[in-house]
């Protein structure tokens, strides 16, 4: 008769991240004071909804990114953590509340962004162009830095929001087109790309800026294509960042990039005509962004 002898899996020992992905916890007083009047207001932060690596140093700062129509997407993105479903209707006043928070923390560069509407992107646009108009009340010197959906390409929402005239106007084009069906699920490459063209053909003095993850498992000659693709619709600003994978219900992360690498990139993309690049492994979208838009020429707010 054989002894049956249960063997347990190895516990598995997870790899140690490298110095260059290691932050700091968020704490302080600005970091407590911001997150007190968010709740206060009722208002939602990206920096939050979607687990933004450096919250702790940009709330020390000052410096948040605001997240308005709710906190849940139309879309089921396969990097992105923040919640997805139906979405209640659209709050016209959370502009007000965001402009409000802004005026209160005293911020000189203020980030507005979005979850995907696709059930109102009219809708979506006006909330949009409201925050600006409300920022530019309360909070006369601030600028205004708007991350905006691809609208489903609708026109009529992309010129509501160029219209209003924000100092930079944002939309991430995130990765290559070989993986957008994977990766930004009911996006098109090109419409975003048109997007970005679009709004720098309605103003050509207006500031544009997209933004690309890496470790997706893109190949470099795919990145240097979208570099150029970006460039060529006007581009100014282009921010490079490595992909963290939220949790184990997201897409898995291929492999990080070393600094050197994100230097490289930068080098390679400065040559295409941006203005400024960003990149580095903890670089997401509203990193830096007042540094970003005072080295494109926007540093003084549009006046109302």
């Amino acid at each position: 008769m054989l002894d049956l002898v249960q063997i347990a899996p190895a516990r598995r020992i997870p790899t140690p991240k490298p110095e260059w992905l290691k932050v700091r916890a968020p704490m302080g007083e600005n970091y407590h004071d911001l997150k007190r009047l968010a709740r206060s207001l009722g208002l939602h932060t990206v920096c939050e909804s979607a687990q933004c690596p450096n919250i702790g140093e940009c709330w020390h700062h000052k410096t948040a990114t605001f997240m308005m129509l709710g906190n849940l997407c139309t879309r089921r993105c396969g990097f992105c953590a923040v919640p997805k479903g139906r979405p209640e209707p659209i709050d016209f006043d959370e502009p007000r509340r965001v402009a409000q928070a802004v005026a209160a923390l005293g911020l000189e560069h203020a980030v507005i962004t979005s979850v995907n509407r696709d059930d109102d992107n009219l809708g979506g646009a006006r909330a949009f162009a409201l925050v600006i108009h409300e920022i530019r009340r309360q909070a006369p010197g601030c600028r205004v830095e708007v991350l905006i959906p691809d609208f489903q390409g609708d026109c009529d929402s992309i010129r509501t929001v160029v219209d209003a005239r924000p100092e930079v106007l944002n939309h991430n084009t995130e990765t290559v087109p070989r993986l957008y069906r994977v990766v930004r699920s009911g996006a098109r490459y090109e419409r975003s790309l048109e997007l970005l063209r679009y709004a720098k053909a309605l103003r050509p003095d207006g500031v544009t800026k997209s933004g690309v993850m890496v470790g997706l498992g893109e190949q470099t000659d795919e990145l240097l294509a979208v570099f150029r693709d970006l460039a060529a619709v006007g581009c100014d600003i282009l921010t490079i960042g490595q992909y963290l994978r939220p949790s184990r219900d997201h897409l898995p992360m291929t492999r990080l990039y070393a600094p050197r690498e994100f230097a490289e990139l930068k080098a390679e993309a400065l040559t295409m005509g941006f203005r400024h690049v960003e990149s580095g492994p903890l670089v997401r979208s509203s990193y830096h962004a007042h540094e970003q838009a005072a080295s494109t020429g926007s540093a003084r707010p549009v006046v109302a």
